[in-house]
């Protein structure tokens, strides 16, 4: 998903570029309380509404506020949610799920007919979710999405207000893992009607069915909070009353909030991982994020091969983790570390490229000239987009400052706007090159390829490789598992060979995390925080 954290994001979900920090203690500012912890966010909250979310910022709130299927628990152990039992057909097409009895927060009664309402938004083109390709696979999905089949011919029914069936066209090896993923939880036709355009901009505008509620988000501020939800289902499993949220851009500030006992756990700068990592309750996240250089395609300068091979080659990207702090590591691949193991190897090893990801500036010279020399261009510029955060800041000021060093003559600036900007600007294409990064929504390399393809909505600079198309589509057809890492292997190096994205770095949090905060629930890939069992030791 669009990574918040991206630059935390968040995939990113793409997400925001800065810090995620986090939970409580029993000395936190809302008065003592030891139900209550207080998380500092890194960005501004884009969206609640589910068919429109991309990012991690709003995702780690819709998988703490509304429920599925399925539920990731530790290590992407998928658990049953509002799923009591999984039936699925010997040809893996047909899968039915009962449901248990559950209620929504405002008293309404949640039926399968609320999966099937929020699937069909999702893909409806007249949503315009970015989202709506991973619902590809399920009957009729990718018609739907081109405009080319009606909404009700989606392969997802009700049969009575528990059970849920659904219909693929062809057997999806992550299927399982997808149900775990706040996209396809259910919404309340009712609320959404009500609402209209209003729904998910703000805390009032949305009903919910998790473990908490939201409360005091307007749509703009930076401060709200989780409430525990009354009308959940397993509240008795819930131990925290409370989960006051903060936005925090600025490290420093971060980290006082924390040394007065006023937010519970924070993520560190370079500078702070330096300092502070013997001191108790230091620990690392693996977010299952990399971060990247996206090109405008659309601009001669960024069309040339050659050009984008310079500038990958022209970035230390050891100095660029250095500067941004936690235990960042260079990236030569999309795909990131502790995805998934194949054959006792780490896939982002078995893809990875250093042909063009190695610090090189003087081959990356040579490039850049026969770069120019093909395209007529004598005096080249143009400008970096990112968040206003400081990782996002640093991550500007570091590639402006390397960029220019390395490739004489050339210009380049740098704009640092809202995490909630820089995604608009991302997805109309207002930018030159623009730094974004992807969590993994699910623990599967397609998660990252499937982004690159043609008429994926996360293909901001509009990237084409027709090939590479033809590979992804193979990979989601065939029995073959060998094969199907064949072609996902084969497509992410023609990526990387292209320069079609720059890879810069997988994002790895440090952090420090108050010892009596318990039972949260961390996973890199998928809904990043789960709080349900979360509580303060002592209590």
């Amino acid at each position: 998903m669009k990574f918040k954290k991206v630059l935390t994001a968040g995939a990113v979900v793409l997400t925001s570029a800065a810090a995620l920090a986090a939970c409580g203690s029993n000395n936190s500012s809302s008065g003592g309380s030891k139900k209550s912890i207080n998380w500092e966010e890194s960005a501004e909250i884009p969206t609640m509404d589910i068919s429109k979310a991309t990012d991690a910022t709003s995702f780690n709130q819709l998988g703490n506020v509304t429920e599925g299927i399925y539920r990731l628990g530790k290590n992407n152990k998928v658990e049953n949610a509002l799923a009591t039992s999984t039936k699925v057909s010997k040809d893996g097409k047909t899968w039915t799920f009962t449901l248990r009895d559950s209620k929504w927060s405002n008293g309404d009664k949640l039926t399968a007919k609320d999966f099937v309402y929020s699937w069909r938004r999702t893909v409806n083109p007249k949503t315009a979710s970015q989202y709506a390709y991973l619902f590809e696979g399920i009957h009729n999905a990718t018609k739907i999405s081109a405009g080319k089949a009606p909404v009700n011919s989606l392969g997802v029914k009700a049969e009575g207000n528990n059970k849920l069936v659904v219909t693929l066209d062809k057997r999806i090896p992550y299927f399982k893992l997808l149900m775990g993923f706040p996209l396809f939880n259910p919404q309340n036709e009712k609320v959404v009607e009500k609402y209209g355009s209003k729904y998910g901009t703000a805390s009032k505008y949305m009903v919910y069915n998790g473990p908490f509620v939201q409360k005091g988000w307007t749509g703009s501020n930076l401060s709200w909070k989780l409430q525990k939800n009354p009308n959940y289902w397993d509240k008795k499993a819930v131990k925290l009353d409370t989960i006051n949220y903060s936005v925090q851009k600025t490290p420093s500030t971060a980290y006082n909030l924390y040394q007065s006992n006023k937010i519970d756990a924070v993520m560190l700068d370079s500078q702070q991982t330096k300092n502070l990592k013997n001191q108790s309750g230091y620990t690392l996240r693996n977010t299952a994020a990399t971060f990247y250089l996206q090109y405008n395609q659309k601009k001669k300068l960024f069309q040339n091969a050659n050009f984008r091979r310079a500038i990958s080659m022209s970035i230390n990207r050891k100095a660029l983790g250095n500067a941004l702090g936690g235990s960042n590591t260079p990236a030569d691949s999309l795909t990131s570390k502790g995805v998934v193991n194949y054959n006792g190897k780490d896939w982002s090893s078995i893809v990875g490229s250093k042909e063009y990801s190695l610090y090189n500036p003087k081959e990356a010279q040579k490039l850049y000239k026969k770069a120019l020399q093909e395209t007529g261009i004598k005096n080249p510029s143009f400008s970096i987009l990112s968040d206003d955060t400081d990782a996002g800041q640093k991550t500007t000021e570091t590639l402006q400052s390397q960029l220019e060093e390395n490739l004489k003559g050339l210009k380049v600036s740098v704009s640092n706007v809202p995490f909630k900007t820089r995604l608009s600007r991302s997805t109309s294409g207002n930018f030159d090159v623009v730094v974004s990064g992807w969590s993994a929504d699910f623990a599967d390399p397609i998660s990252f390829v499937d982004l690159f393809t043609s008429k994926n909505s996360n293909n901001n600079g509009k990237w084409s490789n027709a090939q590479y198309d033809k590979l992804i589509a193979d990979s989601k057809v065939t029995a073959d598992t060998t094969k199907r890492y064949d072609d996902l292997e084969k497509s992410e190096k023609i990526l990387l060979q292209d320069q079609g994205i720059t890879p810069l770095y997988y994002k790895t949090e440090a952090w420090l995390v108050r010892p009596d905060i318990k039972g949260i629930v961390y996973n890199g890939a998928g809904l990043n925080y789960n709080f349900k069992n979360a509580y303060v030791s002592g209590n």
